[in-house]
C-alpha cells in the first residue's frame, strides 16, 4: 500500500508527517500509480474535490483503497465535503474527516483505520 496527497495550505502535508507517512504529493494529477493507494486530501470550495485530485482520481481511481479528508468545520455540511464524495464515487471508505492537520487522537485513528486497510 502506498500513500498520496495534496495539500494546498500545508494541512495535509502536516497530517503526513504526523503520521510519519513516506507519501507522493499530487502537483497537477496527471501522476500514475499502479499500486494499491489511501489518498489523504484537502476540501476545496464548498465540499469540492480538488481539481487536480479529481484528475489524479480519474487516471488512477482503480486504485484506491480509502481516503481521508481534510476540512474546515466552519463549512457546516459541507465539512470535508471532498472526501465524502470520492468516499462515494469509487466505493471506498472515508477513513477519517479531520479538521486542519489533524489532532494527536485523529492521528491514532488514521493509524488504526491504516492498519485495517493494509490487511
Amino acid at each position: 500500500m502506498i500513500y498520496i496527497y495534496a495539500s494546498r495550505t500545508g494541512n495535509v502535508a502536516s497530517l503526513i508527517a504526523k503520521l510519519g507517512l513516506d507519501a507522493t504529493q499530487i502537483s497537477d494529477g496527471n501522476e500514475k500509480v499502479t499500486k494499491d493507494y489511501v489518498l489523504f486530501t484537502y476540501t476545496d470550495g464548498y465540499g469540492d474535490i480538488p481539481a487536480e485530485v479529481d484528475a489524479f482520481l480519474q487516471n488512477n481511481g482503480t486504485h484506491i483503497k480509502g481516503v481521508v479528508c481534510s476540512g474546515d468545520p466552519s463549512y457546516g455540511d459541507a465539512f470535508c465535503g471532498a472526501g465524502e464524495r470520492i468516499s462515494q464515487i469509487y466505493s471506498v471508505s472515508l477513513l477519517r474527516k479531520v479538521e486542519m492537520d489533524g489532532t494527536d487522537e485523529d492521528v491514532q485513528a488514521i493509524k488504526a483505520s491504516l492498519e485495517k486497510v493494509n490487511q
